[in-house]
């Protein structure tokens, strides 16, 4: 658990210069052949307000398109790093990622009822809605269950999780017809396709708010993680901090899947790479998983869109075929580092 300052110092700038040069090469990467310098003249011509800049098609690709779609991508790739290593520590469980509690379900629920309904554009508060309503109701049956311990959280999300998950196969089983099953399943699957600069400004707007106060909270994740009798100890309400936490990652995850659908493995995988890395102090994990997450998808999203152009591939795939992998090697290097 002992924290590298040094190296942590070094991880962040390497992951900074990383994820602004990977933004610009996302922008510049794609069917559309564009030059990074058409990328600089409309930025320009945009924050500016130069009259110099590329034709109006080129500069709508690069202004309406790519530039919103990639902030989207780092947006929800870093949200959903950090609520993956607060949800690791919340439950002590190095299983744990953002859908635990049975967020994602909800979502999935919320989302596929409005798009079988044909309100397709009441799809992101739908599916905000759906992940509060799991997050209340694994909330309610924890405490039903007699304490809001990690155990008993963990499991009541796993029971929201299935009876959720049945009725989104129900409603679809029973409803979706014609074009309807492939946009639900392009959703299910994840996908940043029609990004724009307000999906861009929620991910980024509810991010920056919610982070804040998680990354804040790294001294107390800190004591948590060794257990509620040492965090009390320590001077921690550790129940009401852990509904809190619990509460400020479910507004989180709630927003950035309404904007992107289901993206696993990044809350899963991120911060255990991370943590190999520059060690288990939340004050460092924290923000370098955010930084991993938001450059893991800009590429995840990037290869998406390109790798079979002009078909485009759910990113959801992308980050499961990386994401899977990945992760059997970092269980491996910890079964070592344990030998």
């Amino acid at each position: 658990m002992r924290a590298r300052p040094g190296r942590a110092a070094v991880v962040a700038a390497v992951l900074l210069l990383a994820l602004a040069a990977s933004l610009v090469a996302a922008v510049v990467i794609g069917p559309a052949d564009i030059s990074g310098s058409e990328v600089a003249r409309s930025l320009w011509r945009h924050l500016v307000g130069a009259d110099a800049g590329p034709p109006p098609l080129r500069d709508a690709i690069i202004w309406e398109g790519r530039v919103p779609r990639a902030l989207t991508a780092a947006a929800v790739g870093g949200g959903l790093a950090l609520c993956g290593a607060v949800m690791q520590a919340l439950t002590r469980n190095p299983l744990a990622d953002p859908y635990l509690l049975g967020l994602s379900s909800g979502a999935s629920t919320g989302a596929v009822v409005v798009i079988v309904l044909g309100a397709a554009l009441a799809l992101p508060v739908a599916a905000f809605a759906g992940a509060l309503l799991a997050l209340g109701l694994t909330l309610l049956l924890s405490r039903a269950a007699g304490s809001f311990s990690p155990t008993a959280v963990v499991l009541a999300g796993l029971a929201v999780s299935s009876v959720l998950s049945a009725l989104t196969s129900l409603v679809i089983f029973w409803s979706a017809t014609g074009d309807s099953y492939r946009e639900i399943l392009s959703w299910l699957l994840g996908s940043l396709g029609g990004a724009d600069w307000a999906d861009a400004a929620l991910a980024g707007v509810v991010t920056l708010v919610c982070a804040i106060p998680l990354i804040g909270s790294a001294r107390t994740l800190d004591a948590l993680v060794l257990g509620d009798t040492a965090a009390t100890a320590l001077g921690v309400a550790a129940a009401r901090v852990r509904v809190l936490l619990f509460l400020c990652t479910a507004l989180l995850t709630g927003a950035l899947v309404a904007v992107s659908g289901s993206i696993g493995f990044l809350g899963l995988i991120l911060p255990h790479a991370v943590r190999a890395v520059v060690g288990a102090r939340h004050r460092v994990l924290l923000p370098l998983s955010f930084l991993a997450g938001a450059l893991f998808l800009v590429w995840a999203d990037t290869l998406s869109r390109t790798l079979f152009e002009p078909r485009e591939l759910p990113v959801g795939i992308v980050t499961a075929l990386i994401g899977g992998p990945v992760f059997a090697v970092l269980m491996m290097r910890m079964k070592k580092g344990r030998a």
